[in-house]
């Protein structure tokens, strides 16, 4: 389905997790799935993936054997291991035996079926995956790294070990250790076998062998048998072992390879990861990988000097090696030359020759989710992408010696890449922003750091765009041409100078409420678009609506009010496209999962006193299921855009027929970001949260809409995973956050979940960004190198706990240490271990009595008082000891009073022994963590200051030490209290901390607290009962509590904080914000109630169309009449009398949920019906043409575009009745032209949908007695208007034109109406056009026979009814200048046709000759004779043949050239295919046009004469 695939990385820190095998193919793991590559010397093609592990993959491996190249073997931290077809793209065979994590995979080489695996616990498994044959032991319980499977001997098994061993086991013997080879220090990353049997001679040196070996050649004696085994550890050396001897026989030291103007890393030990490669055919060589990504080829049979070289060194001096630690490595042999595949900690995928030492090709992969993809204007085909690896990859799209041509940028850059920008005329400059808020500009030509903002936005930067300076920076002469905007999670767009980006950058809003006199508070923007000539910006906002501004004053032209959701992204339509008209399309997308486009070209060039609202969009496309996260018009067609959401798939469509191209599914995830290839018109790139990159045709793809079914439900259900939290008693998380008045983490979920794409709730964010992008399971950087011992250290050594897999056999289990033993661990029930059943009454006896007792209150003095404790011969001689010490102290020399022995006595001597007890005391309160009664021994010596300095340094104030600070002074007091409070606020006691600050006199500080830590609802109640209703504390309290609530979702909350300071507008806004009708509802009151109309209006309008979509017309009408809406009540009571009249005819399907007496249809005409409604209900009448006047004026300002084939039928009514409406008010007020030109444009919305039933149905209500009940209307207008004969003619022909099909399908025989397409009963498609098709068919249904068909003679269809249709229809449709017209139209769409394909051969390099069937549809007489040659068609004569068929349009009458915009006409030669058919049914007698007919046909419908020829 992809051209061209940038893949997730490989993942890291994994003994084998990439493979080749003899076909050449590379599969690695990268996060939980496998990627296939078809490696070949010159580039790489990516294959496809692998896809079925529940977490990430952690070994791969192809089988060796003959004929069994498309099976491979995967094992992933869930603990299972799968057998692959990679054909079928299908699991062959799996088990998930294994309890720990598995940490090595290898295939056996001598057994087919035999795959071995090893865990971190030291378990070995052996799985026979033909029938799941599975046995398991333990060699040694340690943490097993790697094992290789011997080629040499099938039951011999290379495990290596986290502690520096390398052993080497017999499998057959249930785990039996053949050789325990000792010498490595650290860790065993790699182990390979020599593919040749026999040990070789090996150059030596004696410190390699062991006991005496003599320096020389290494190798086994005649008659010995052996091979070498190599291995690599992070101590830094490689160690070849004889397996005959059983020791090593050679080490290798890795040489510091110190890189030109790069110095080596002292802690590069730390980061080292030493791989290890023995290649096939090569058994005296090595490669092996170095410190720092360097890889290196060891001759094992020459000296150190000449032993190693390292590969990528070229001559002329460039680097082409890894820049970081290398992880794995395979060879393959491709085209009779053999490579070297490696994968690496710099997230590429490198090819090398093995001959030439040189490195083929390199393979970009990506570390994070793809957040955004630039294409450069200047530069064609550099595709900049940002991940969320920290990095900016620039892509060489167009590269013809390299597929995957790109550069990597990662200085300067501490967090995801989540936006980028191209500068416009600069092809060097890139402008990036970061997850943390960095905004920079990098120049991607050198090798500089970036330059920085000085201005961080406070959140996730979201958009980047460059745009004309707005003021203050676009004063003065030296400017620059060109500003940087930048908008970032906090909702706040930036202006940066790209001249001083250390100067502050400028807040927009400031220039957008100067200029438009807003007070109120501006809606969080969330994306924002410039106009491509840079004359207006689009800004989306958090609460859904769009704001469009004029540059550079930022004066408002309009408001967007579609959305309901948060505005995910704007895109403008590209500035060449033929039509005025498309230059102002402006496409939206949101969280609500449908893409609108707006046309706003009246909005900006006719503009407004005051800003206009726009409630209906040009086009609704509907057919993503989840959010919109990215959207890009393609730079080569008209109206084509693509847009990409949570549902993982990428969407192109036809925006001015409103109709879906195709979709693209090759995403594995949610999309992020999309862009249009700037030079293929067929091809475009996007990004997920899949980690890749696709380029892909849209011509190749087999879907066209989004998926409906189970996949789509399974997307939804996956991306928007919400926990349902609950707090305390059963309140749910909002509930809860109101009654406390906010604050907690819960509130932070909704904040960012209506973000875009990359734009998820913190909690998911977390998950992903950590959990997926940089935890050690997949690339991350902080790749941990420990082993969790986090089990428990005292289990069985030997033990192995192995879950019984049900297909095993019962002799495969084996005893002892094999499968499922007594020595089996506990059960688990729910996670927890099982515990023995407790009675009631000895849970009751387990309670202590003493419980119930009075806690003994410690002794403060434990020391000198255990000293009174001892045996009555020591307390006698304590008597005395103390007497003697008393009257005679010189006797007494070592006894010193207080201290050591005799600490007891300083309550019986002077005030110096007290102290000395005292010090003891305290000394070993303090050892024993009693600080309270360390501080009362303090108290009592009078040392308040003392005491209460230790517990602040401590950490350990309570209630009684606060009580008695008075005591040591004011400032101590005050100094006591803050550092408590400091204490409090680490405990989580922000309400005691504050009421502590109360304490001390500072209010303020209280409130600041409070606030802090999201207790607003406290923080208000304090500040309103001390302080004046207008102090900026309390309504800053207010205003920072509102919008918390509003980031959380609680809307009518927030309002209510609104409506406390007086800011009424925003309290209405954030009301709305729910986007329901009953909200829609309260905001329009509250709004209304508070004075601003304009909003109020707004939200009334809002609220009645989501009622009238839901077809609910009662609750619409009621919302209009209280807002004073009476125009938009007369366009929604046409509406409804509308809906009722076409229920009985089957048009409408659906039963409104209410409607009004009035709308009951009757046998009134339906005009008037709908002028007895508007008197009766609303007052409008002809004698009021003020109010007539101005209900035009309203209602010609609303938004009426153009409609396509699937339009939904709702909307398509509502504009139906928008049209009737204008012609009824303009009849009213006298003007007859306007009012059928509005009729006009109502029957032509039918015959447009290609609805042919509602259009006929339109021509019966509007037009009941056809051409008379037109005469009526024609003799108001004025005879001498050219104008208004034009819309007559069109009228008078739609009206014939449905007539005619009438009279053709009341008079056809079954057979030939079905294969139209259409049925009497219910004719909702339009009459066939491809009259090739129709002729074809009329032949195959016998209708050429020349004595008519039995239908046309039937009793309802008499012959003069059909003269009469037949003969108006040549009247007043068959006319020869429409002809000319669409004749010539045709040809000039044919003519551009070719002329694309011609442009597009050329850019693709192919030759550009069309094809021979490819002709113009030309007339036999108006093309010129030049161009009725078949030959074939250069570009030249080709523009020629287009200024000939302009220059024949441009010679026609007005009013014909404005067809079809101004005055639509039926198909003309079309309706002489069904005029000449029904003329050969009818008398001979009858005057028909058939002779024109055929005139017609023969002189403009070239291509139609063989089908005519071969239906008569």
């Amino acid at each position: 389905m992809h051209e061209r695939l940038l893949p997730a990385s490989p993942n890291w820190y994994c003994s084998r997790c990439s493979d080749t095998n003899t076909k050449g193919i590379l599969g690695f793991g990268a996060r939980n799935s496998i990627y296939l590559v078809q490696v070949t010397a010159a580039s790489p093609i990516i294959l496809g993936e692998l896809s079925g592990h529940k977490e990430r993959v952690s070994g791969f491996v192809f089988s060796p054997h003959l004929g069994e190249e498309n099976t491979c073997a995967s094992t992933s931290d869930d603990k299972t291991v799968k057998i692959w077809d990679i054909e079928k793209r299908v699991v062959v065979s799996e088990h998930s035996a294994h309890e720990h994590t598995i940490t090595a995979l290898d295939w056996s080489p001598k057994e087919k079926m035999l795959v071995v695996t090893g865990d971190e616990k030291g378990v070995v498994m052996c799985f026979w995956h033909n029938s799941i044959n599975i046995h398991s032991f333990m060699p040694q319980p340690r943490a097993i790294f790697c094992l290789s499977c011997s080629p040499h001997h099938e039951s011999h098994v290379a495990i290596g070990y986290k502690d520096g061993l390398v052993a080497v086991i017999d499998i057959s013997k249930k785990g039996a250790m053949i050789h325990r080879l000792r010498g490595h220090d650290d860790e065993i990353h790699a182990l390979a076998w020599c593919s040749q049997p026999g040990e070789a001679g090996l150059y030596s040196r004696p410190e390699d062998g062991g006991e005496g070996a003599d320096a020389g050649v290494a190798g086994t004696q005649a008659g010995e048998e052996g091979c070498y085994l190599a291995s690599g550890s992070r101590d830094q050396t490689l160690r070849v072992w004889s397996t005959a001897k059983g020791k090593g026989v050679m080490t290798l030291k890795l040489p510091f390879l110190k890189r030109r103007g790069v110095s080596v890393d002292p802690g590069v030990k730390e980061r080292i990861w030493l791989t290890v490669h023995w290649p096939k055919g090569r058994p005296t060589h090595l490669v092996s990988s170095c410190f720092g990504g360097e890889l290196v080829l060891w001759d094992l049979t020459k000296s150190d000097k000449q032993k190693w070289s390292v590969l990528g060194s070229s001559a002329d001096g460039s680097n082409q090696n890894h820049s970081r630690i290398v992880f794995n490595l395979s060879s393959t042999v491709v085209d009779n030359t053999e490579l070297l595949i490696s994968t690496s900690m710099d997230r590429e995928i490198k090819c090398w020759s093995l001959s030439s030492l040189e490195c083929c090709w390199s393979l970009p992969t990506l570390g994070g989710f793809v957040y955004a993809l630039s294409v450069s204007p200047v530069a064609s085909g550099m595709l900049a992408v940002g991940v969320g690896d920290n990095m900016i990859r620039v892509w060489n799209t167009l590269s013809l010696s390299r597929a995957y041509d790109t550069r990597l940028f990662w200085q300067g850059i501490r967090s995801k890449v989540t936006a980028l920008a191209w500068h416009p005329a600069k092809e060097a400059q890139l402008a990036f922003g970061t997850d943390d808020g960095k905004v920079g500009i990098y120049d991607v030509f050198s090798n500089k750091p970036p330059q920085s903002s000085s201005t961080y936005h406070k959140r996730t930067v979201y958009t980047l765009a460059w745009g004309p300076p707005l003021p203050p920076l676009s004063f003065g002469g030296d400017k620059p041409s060109y500003s940087l905007y930048s908008c970032g999670g906090e909702g706040i767009i930036f202006q940066h100078d790209p001249w001083k980006l250390t100067a502050d950058a400028l807040n927009i809003d400031k220039l957008i409420c100067d200029t438009n006199q807003i007070k109120h508070k501006l809606s969080p923007h969330t994306d924002f678009s410039w106009k491509p000539d840079g004359t207006v910006l689009a800004i989306g906002n958090e609460d859904g609506s769009i704001g469009v501004f004029a540059a550079p004053s930022l004066k408002q032209l309009c408001s967007v009010e579609q959305h309901h959701k948060i505005i995910n992204t704007l895109r403008w339509h590209h500035a060449h496209s033929s039509c005025p008209d498309l230059h102002a399309l402006l496409a939206s997308g949101s969280s609500n999962a449908i893409v609108y486009v707006h046309n706003l070209r009246s909005a900006i060039e006719s503009p407004a006193e005051s800003p206009i609202t726009i409630t209906e969009a040009f086009r609704s496309l509907e057919g993503h299921t989840a959010k919109i996260t990215g959207m890009d018009w393609s730079p080569h067609h008209d109206g084509r855009l693509v847009t990409v959401g949570y549902d993982g798939t990428a969407q192109v469509w036809n925006v001015l027929k409103g109709e879906p191209l195709c979709n693209y599914r090759g995403h594995r995830g949610r999309l992020l970001c999309v862009q249009w290839s700037p030079v293929d018109p067929e091809r475009l790139w996007t990004g997920g949260d899949d980690f890749t990159v696709h380029e892909w045709s849209m011509t190749k793809q087999e879907h066209t809409k989004p998926p409906k079914g189970k996949r789509a439900q399974q997307l939804k259900a996956k991306m928007k995973k919400k926990k349902k939290l609950t707090g305390k008693g059963g309140m749910r998380i909002e509930d809860e956050a109101m009654a406390g008045g906010g604050g907690g983490e819960e509130e932070e979920e909704e904040e960012e979940e209506e973000k875009k794409g990359m734009k998820i709730t913190p909690v998911a964010e977390k998950e992903e960004a950590v959990a997926v992008e940089a935890t050690p399971a997949s690339n991350g950087e902080g790749a941990g190198e420990e082993e969790d011992e986090g089990e428990d250290k005292d289990k069985g050594k030997g033990r192995v706990n192995t879950p019984l897999t049900p297909a095993v056999p019962e002799w495969r289990r084996g005893s002892g240490q094999t499968y499922a033993t007594a020595l089996a661990p506990d059960r688990l029930q729910n996670g927890e271990k099982a515990t023995a059943p407790v009675r009631k009454e000895e849970k009751k006896r387990e309670k202590p009595e003493a419980s119930v007792r009075k806690k003994k209150q410690r002794s403060l003095l434990p020391l000198s008082t255990s000293m009174d404790h001892r045996p009555k011969e020591h307390l006698l001689r304590d008597c005395i000891t103390l007497a003697s010490y008393t009257h005679a102290r010189d006797d007494v020399g070592e006894c010193v009073p207080g201290s050591g022995e005799h600490i007891q006595f300083g309550l019986f001597s002077d005030r110096e022994a007290l102290q000395r007890m005292l010090d003891e005391e305290e000394r070993g309160h303090l050892e024993g963590g009693h600080y309270e009664s360390m501080f009362t021994l303090r108290l009592w010596r009078g040392q308040e200051v003392e005491a209460l300095k230790l517990a602040m340094d401590k950490g350990e104030l309570n209630d009684h030490l606060i009580a008695m600070a008075p005591m040591a002074g004011y400032g101590v007091w005050v100094e006591v209290v803050e550092a408590y409070v400091k204490q409090l606020c680490r405990q989580d006691q922000h309400l005691k901390a504050a009421a502590h600050l109360l304490s001390i006199g500072k209010f303020y500080d209280a409130i600041s607290l409070l606030k802090t830590h999201h207790f607003y609802r406290e923080a208000i109640a304090m500040a309103k009962a001390r302080l004046r209703p207008d102090d900026p504390v309390l309504v800053d309290l207010y205003m920072t509590w509102a919008e918390q609530l509003e980031k959380d979702g609680h809307y009518t909350a927030g309002a209510k904080c609104y409506l406390a300071v007086g800011r009424d507008f925003d309290a209405a806004k954030i009301v709305g914000r729910k986007g329901d009708a009953a909200s829609l509802q309260a905001a329009a009151t509250l709004a209304r109630v508070s004075g601003h109309r304009e909003l109020s209006r707004s939200f009334a309008l809002r609220c009645a169309k989501d009622l009238a979509a839901a077809q609910d017309w009662r609750p619409a009408q009621e919302v209009l009449l209280q807002e004073g809406l009476s125009s938009t009540s007369l366009l929604f009571s046409a509406n409804e009398l509308l809906v009722m009249r076409l229920s009985p005819v089957g048009v409408v399907t659906w039963s409104p949920t209410s409607t009004h007496d009035w709308s009951v249809p009757s046998a009134e005409d339906f005009l008037q019906t709908v002028g007895g409604v508007w008197q009766r209900e609303f007052g409008m009448c002809a004698s009021s043409p003020e109010s007539l006047r101005a209900a035009v004026e309203e209602l010609g300002a609303m938004e009426n575009p153009e409609v396509t084939a699937n339009v939904p039928l709702k909307q398509l009514l509502s504009q139906v009745a928008l049209d009737v409406s204008l012609g009824m008010l303009s009849w009213m007020l006298g003007d007859g032209r306007a009012a059928l030109k509005h009729f006009l444009h109502a029957v032509v919305r039918g015959f447009e949908a290609t609805n042919f039933t509602l259009m006929s149905e339109l021509c019966d209500i509007l037009f009941p007695q056809g051409l008379d009940s037109l005469t009526q209307y024609q003799k108001a207008l004025d005879p001498s208007c050219a104008d208004s004969a034009a819309v007559s003619r069109s009228l008078e022909a739609f009206i014939c034109y449905k007539n005619l099909y009438r009279t053709w399908w009341a008079g056809t025989p079954q057979g030939l109406r079905l294969s139209t397409g259409k049925d009497s009963a219910n004719l909702n498609g339009p009459p066939e056009t491809d009259l090739n098709g129709l002729c074809e068919q009329s032949y195959e249904n016998g209708v050429s026979d020349t004595n008519g068909s039995a239908g046309l003679d039937s009793a309802a269809q008499g012959q003069e009814e059909l003269g009469e249709v037949l003969l108006e229809v040549g009247r007043r449709v068959l006319s020869e200048p429409h002809a000319v017209l669409q004749a010539n139209q045709r040809a000039v769409a044919e003519v551009q046709k070719q002329v694309s394909t011609l442009v597009q051969m050329h850019s693709r390099g192919l030759e550009a000759q069309p094809s021979s069937g490819e002709t113009l549809l030309q007339s036999n007489q108006d093309v010129p004779s030049s161009q009725q040659d078949g030959g074939d068609r250069c570009l030249p004569s080709l523009m020629t043949c287009m200024s000939e068929h302009n220059k024949a349009i441009a010679d026609l009458p007005e009013h014909v050239k404005f067809f079809p915009q101004k005055y639509p006409f039926p198909n003309v030669v079309e309706c002489c295919i069904v005029v000449l058919y029904l003329s050969r049914n009818a008398k001979a007698s009858l005057t028909l046009p058939s002779h024109d007919a055929l005139h017609l046909l023969q002189k403009y419908g070239a291509p139609l004469q063989a089908a005519w020829q071969k239906l008569t």
